[in-house]
């Protein structure tokens, strides 16, 4: 169960046309992620046969240029955190690692893979200052962590967090964020509507648009022309 292996096992499954798709998906800005050339849905299914591989080799994987092999590693720490088996260190360890090493998540895709699991279910029941501290940070994955880190205590019934963290990240001026916080806020709305109808009341008008459209997904159409119209 070795980063090398693991690597190795994803080069038997390159398929050039992936390669082309690659640059439109990642969004990050470090000037050395390359693509691979491997389908996420093939990544998925070999990192769930390295479900027993350590945190140290979990971190040369993510060591990598290559954006599939980091998503291995994300995928390898999702599948490890929800396993009924896991112990409550283990979960910290994983919890660590991803907060820890979260310069090397700097894409979408894989805080979406990662943050409900690793981060979210892990403050289930603690404390969850630090997703108000990673909201503030000038990284936007880290502040895409905040609020998609909310999705587990959505699950649960909790919203208060996520409407706090996305009035913080309201005015956010990168794009996956604005989506981000759309998205979260109406998936809250599904458990609360009134809660969802009372943030658009408040911010519809001057949040960004992309944000609005996402957030009214799941209301009537005569709602979603309402709130549109508000927008200059």
């Amino acid at each position: 169960m070795t980063a090398h292996v693991f690597i190795a096992e994803l080069s038997l499954h390159i398929v050039e046309k992936e390669l082309i798709k690659a640059d439109k998906f990642f969004r990050g800005n470090d000037g050395k992620t390359k693509a691979l050339g491997v389908r996420f849905g093939t990544v998925f299914k070999i990192a769930k046969d390295f479900i027993a591989m350590s945190l140290k080799e979990i971190e040369n994987l993510l060591e990598s240029d290559y954006n599939e092999v980091r998503m291995g590693a994300v995928s390898i720490m999702d599948f490890q955190a929800k396993s009924k088996k896991i112990s409550p260190e283990n979960k910290k360890a994983l919890f660590d690692l991803y907060l820890g090493r979260h310069e090397r998540l700097n894409n979408w895709d894989f805080v979406d893979r990662g943050a409900y699991n690793i981060i979210g279910e892990y403050l289930a029941d603690k404390p969850r200052d630090v997703l108000y501290e990673l909201a503030k940070s000038e990284n936007p994955w880290e502040r895409r962590t905040a609020i998609v880190s909310t999705y587990a205590f959505i699950k649960k019934g909790e919203l208060n967090d996520t409407f706090k963290i996305a009035e913080m990240l309201i005015n956010d001026k990168h794009e996956l964020i604005n989506k981000a916080v759309g998205s979260w806020v109406r998936e809250a709305g599904k458990k609360d509507k009134k809660a969802l109808i009372a943030f658009l009341n408040t911010h519809a008008a001057t949040m960004p648009r992309v944000t609005l459209r996402y957030a009214l997904e799941k209301l009537e159409e005569d709602k979603r022309k309402y709130y549109l119209s508000l927008k200059p």
